[in-house]
């Protein structure tokens, strides 16, 4: 097995965790969502109470140096000590010291150690689950996943930890546990209608299923409350993966805030071929020509007044909205910027979709890589 290449981050990147923590996004869900360690996140919020530098030198003295090396060291032959002792057991006991040990270590990395296969583990697992634990594993997934999962998703994400349950189960178990979906209504489904005809051209034309990255890029603009005050965000949607490549928020709507989307876009910006949106003035200027001729991007619009050619872009500020906006309360517009990219990491790493089947956008994008290659 390949040795992982050791993570390193900015200064920007631990500051922006420690305010998310410090606006009350929780210790557990940032350690979730950005594949962070429990300690790395401690010590970022200890360093910028204790000197605001995040240079491991001007918050540690050598002994402590000394004695986190020594406990890292101890971790490790705990941890070798755990599954090795366990090397000659019977099958049964492997089974289960791998189920009691899955939230510390890989469950692939166990199996090999413990010679069992992976498909033979999970197979015995889910025979083995009970009741509680059940009940247990979905509210874990459910506030996981800012309480935005229903029973199709949990059953998706409960299947990657080998357990087999039906919807009705699942079900049956929310309702008794009181856990509802913040989804109230069901999702809006775009369906043809008729529409004034315009003249510019609509390239994209409904093709909401594209096969190539970057092909069609859609954007739309939304409102949101900033204390007293309208603020608006745009996000630039990838209708490939569904992934969010680009994002911003502001208190103008005006093509300014469509360039700081653009901005955020990693990768060459000459790779998209087509922007789409509807035909809303802020994306008809002369700053906007000027980005899209730069780059050799393309130009599509809806039709006039025909809000089903732009449905993607139209769902998912449906779904941010219900994920993200209502369950907010902005304090400013950093506090904005700073919960809508937190918001963006989830959406594009975490939250599986049903159109990609329930992987989410980067997973997605992954797999469709392999098969190129």
């Amino acid at each position: 097995m390949p040795k992982q290449q050791r993570r390193t981050f900015t200064a920007e990147f631990k500051k922006q965790m420690v305010q998310l923590y410090e606006n009350g996004k929780s210790r557990a869900a940032i350690v979730e969502e950005y594949d962070l360690t429990a300690s790395a996140l401690d010590r970022w919020i200890k360093q910028s109470n204790s000197t605001g530098s995040f240079k491991e030198k001007d918050n540690r003295s050598a002994e402590e140096n000394e004695l986190i090396d020594l406990r890292k060291e101890i971790q490790r032959l705990k941890m070798e000590n755990d599954i090795f002792k366990a090397s000659r057991a019977d099958h049964g006991t492997k089974v289960a010291i791998i189920q009691n040990n899955r939230d510390k270590y890989s469950v692939s990395a166990m199996c090999d150690v413990l010679q069992i296969a992976r498909s033979t583990f999970y197979y015995e697992a889910k025979e083995q689950v009970n009741e509680y634990d059940l009940t247990e594993f979905v509210a874990e997934i459910f506030h996981k996943n800012r309480r935005a999962y229903g029973t199709c998703k949990i059953k998706v994400k409960l299947h990657e930890r080998g357990f087999v349950v039906s919807r009705r189960r699942i079900g049956r178990i929310m309702k008794e546990k009181g856990l509802v979906s913040t989804y109230t209504v069901a999702q809006y489904r775009p369906h043809q209608t008729a529409c004034n005809e315009a003249t510019t051209t609509n390239v994209l034309n409904r093709e909401f299923e594209q096969t190539e990255a970057k092909r069609f890029v859609v954007s739309d603009l939304t409102y949101v409350k900033v204390q007293d005050r309208w603020h608006y965000i745009c996000v630039l949607m990838d209708l490939f993966n569904r992934e969010i490549i680009g994002h911003s928020a502001g208190p103008n709507k005006d093509a300014a805030l469509i360039s700081r989307a653009f901005a955020t876009v990693q990768g060459d910006l000459r790779q998209i071929q087509w922007f789409h949106t509807d035909r809303g003035s802020e994306f008809k200027n002369q700053k906007m020509d000027e980005l899209l001729k730069t780059f050799k991007i393309g130009r599509s619009l809806s039709m006039k007044g025909c809000p089903y050619d732009n449905a993607v872009a139209e769902a998912t500020y449906k779904i941010m909205k219900t994920e993200f906006v209502n369950q907010m309360n902005f304090q400013s517009l950093r506090h904005l910027e700073l919960e809508l990219s937190d918001y963006v990491n989830w959406f594009n790493n975490h939250r599986i979709h049903g159109t990609l089947g329930y992987m989410t956008p980067i997973q997605y994008r992954y797999e469709a890589l392999k098969k190129v290659v």
